[in-house]
């Protein structure tokens, strides 16, 4: 049975549908153009050995060039940061990255993607498993020295996509990093909303990548994402791992049934 996003699809008219196949060639031809001249750039920067603005300004051109138009509510932390967001799809990393220059932690899965998994590693992305739980001390480690770095690290709690009619439970796991915290840290909590384009962008179950991709790219008119920045907190404040879990929860919970402020464009 087709989903509501592909049965609209189905029902474009013929001018319509021809339309959005041309968009998506267009806007991957543009992809892939971004990408060769992000690539250049990139080791130009890393032959002078200076730090490299281009896995950001790459995810950010992945953004524009899918019709995203971004905007964001609230007052962001800009360093000594932690983000934990909700998740719909892959077009939340560009998001994310193209508006904070953050790292990510993702499925260790990713990592073996062509191409995709090379870009991840450029952007200095955390792999982790989600099926070996002994390795798990290592991977908080290694976030720990991670959120010390140069960027900003954003984990998506919930662990997986989904239709973002609400939030599914949160996976404690690596707020074990906070715990202790690394000094002056904070976490920021961000709720991340594509309003009533959310239909359109999820990415739902088994649905394959490449189809949320042609959706996604094909769609006429822009879709406005917007990152509600939330009250930032302590979280050597809180227990445990497990405290500072509800605590963020919570805060998205409550932005999603307020839904959110005046949002300022970027």
């Amino acid at each position: 049975m087709a989903s509501p996003s592909t049965a609209r699809i189905e029902r474009r008219n013929p001018a319509a549908f021809v339309a959005g196949q041309f968009l998506f060639l267009v806007r991957l031809f543009i992809m892939a153009g971004s990408l060769i001249a992000s690539l250049l750039l990139h080791n130009i920067w890393r032959v002078f050995r200076t730090s490299s603005p281009w896995p950001r300004l790459f995810l950010l051109s992945i953004s524009w060039t899918s019709g995203i138009a971004t905007a964001t509510t609230g007052t962001r932390v800009r360093k000594n940061v932690f983000y934990a967001a909700n998740h719909h799809s892959w077009i939340d990393i560009p998001v994310m990255s193209g508006v904070t220059g953050c790292t990510f932690v993702a499925n260790d899965g990713i990592e073996s993607w062509p191409l995709i998994g090379w870009l991840c590693k450029i952007n200095n992305t955390i792999f982790v498993s989600r099926e070996n739980r002994a390795s798990v001390g290592n991977q908080v480690d290694d976030l720990r020295a991670a959120m010390t770095g140069d960027q900003p690290v954003t984990i998506f709690p919930e662990g997986t996509t989904h239709d973002g009619s609400g939030l599914l439970p949160f996976k404690p796991s690596l707020f074990a990093a906070l715990v202790p915290p690394p000094a002056g840290m904070l976490v920021q909590p961000v709720y991340l909303s594509y309003g009533r384009h959310t239909p359109r962008v999820a990415w739902i179950g088994e649905e394959k990548v490449t189809d949320n991709f042609w959706r996604l790219l094909s769609h006429l008119k822009p879709i406005r994402a917007t990152l509600h920045f939330l009250e930032p907190f302590d979280p050597a404040d809180y227990a445990d791992r497990k405290a500072i879990s509800a605590e963020v929860r919570a805060r998205i919970g409550a932005a999603m049934e307020g839904g959110g402020n005046v949002a300022r464009y970027v």
